[in-house]
């Protein structure tokens, strides 16, 4: 008997940052347009980059966790019959001296492989999942990512990546008080000299900070996904006049994002007035979206082959 070719697949991402650690699961129906559903979405606050930015290694204590962690996530791929899946660490992993140990200790209780990707490769993968959903494809855009250890631009003209680079300015990173003042200077001559060759640009806003802010934003048209940067002006600046236990109170924030939101302001703020740009376009999505998007563009190519092979 023939069998027929599986058309509904599930695809998971693990996302280790230096806020959080994330699992995505989604379903993809290939009968139904290729649209994607979402099934689970855990995010657990670890904060390993309090850790490593404050010793350059992860503690003991997180390291039991992390492992705690993994094997949970592997549970519920099982649960959800996860056909592929990815797992990516990035900043503080990356820096963290003890990384790679703890990835090898990993795969060995869970099975699950981690890749400690570089900022590059953390950068190619938003930029991917933020292609499909430009609207005008031949204007200029700034895809901005801030995370805990680290800010990631890729930047868009005419339909072409034309920039990428990793900043090591992250939200944990400044609260830590472990960001050079050269990478300032790095991030605002790099967007100075874009923004001076190209004008109007848009700034996509990915992470959880950037969308957090959108929601409390006083924003009208909620269908467009545009935040006026003077209304993240007015956000930030009743921000950073709160405590914590304030900001957590007024705006039903976690103390874990509590914290972060008011350095991601910063970020997004410094960026949008160094390429002059009045707007920020928050289309909800991050580093566990474009993995899964890879995953299915890796499939698709790999499955034909395949079919060719057995017939």
């Amino acid at each position: 008997m023939k069998k027929t070719k599986k058309k509904i697949l599930t695809y998971a991402a693990i996302d280790i940052g230096s806020n959080a650690v994330r699992l995505l699961i989604k379903q993809i129906d290939e009968k139904s347009a290729n649209k994607f559903s979402k099934l689970c979405m855990l995010r657990v606050p670890l904060r390993l980059g309090f850790d490593v930015f404050a010793t350059s290694k992860i503690s003991p204590e997180k390291e039991r966790k992390m492992l705690r962690l993994m094997k949970a996530y592997r549970l519920l791929m099982k649960v959800y019959e996860v056909d592929d899946y990815r797992a990516c660490a990035t900043s503080a992993m990356r820096d963290a001296s003890n990384g790679k140990e703890i990835i090898a200790k990993i795969e060995k209780s869970t099975g699950i492989r981690i890749e400690i990707i570089d900022g590059q490769e953390e950068a190619r993968i938003i930029y991917n999942n933020h292609i499909e959903y430009m609207g005008d494809r031949h204007g200029n855009y700034m895809y901005v990512d801030v995370g805990g250890g680290s800010t990631e631009v890729n930047f868009l003209s005419g339909g072409k990546l034309l920039f990428s680079h990793s900043y090591n300015i992250g939200t944990v990173r400044m609260l830590n008080h472990a960001v050079r003042e050269i990478q300032w200077e790095d991030l605002q001559r790099d967007m100075e000299k874009l923004s001076k060759k190209y004008p109007d640009i848009s700034i996509i806003g990915s992470g959880g900070n950037i969308n957090k802010l959108y929601r409390l934003a006083r924003v009208k048209d909620r269908e467009a996904l545009a935040m006026p940067v003077s209304e993240l002006k007015r956000l930030y600046n009743e921000l950073k006049d709160m405590s914590l236990q304030e900001r957590m109170d007024a705006f039903e924030l976690k103390a874990d994002r509590a914290d972060v939101i008011v350095p991601a302001s910063e970020i997004f703020l410094a960026i949008s007035s160094f390429v002059k740009a009045d707007t920020i376009y928050v289309p909800v999505i991050g580093l566990a979206d474009g993995i899964i998007d890879g995953l299915y563009a890796k499939n698709r190519l790999v499955r034909p082959k395949n079919q060719a092979e057995k017939n």
